[in-house]
């Protein structure tokens, strides 16, 4: 089964203040099971002004929990996404410039 791997990032400022929330989609994975609860190792995630990317300037990587996962049966064909953990990354301290 094909899954879209998503992660819901809250951007905030550096007194912690919500700016905006948006869904990350790290791509498609072909795997036989997923269950809620399983660990993925994912690249560390940062800012390019207020859009969510990939880090490349550590090839870091992170270990999140998939905590849902949703079988959309409004798509043709059926669309299935596996949440992670949501992440808060902070203007200032997550931006990665023009790397």
């Amino acid at each position: 089964m094909e899954y879209s791997i998503c992660q819901r990032v809250e951007i905030v400022d550096m007194n912690e203040e919500p700016i905006t929330e948006t869904l990350f989609e790290y791509g498609q994975l072909e795997t036989p099971n997923f269950s809620i609860g399983c660990t993925v190792i994912v690249p560390s995630l940062g800012l390019k002004q207020f859009e969510v990317v990939i880090d490349p300037r550590f090839n870091g990587k992170n270990r999140s929990k998939i905590i849902d996962i949703e079988f959309d049966m409004m798509e043709s064909p059926v669309v299935t996404r596996a949440y992670l953990e949501p992440v808060k990354l902070i203007v200032g301290q997550h931006d990665i410039g023009e790397v």
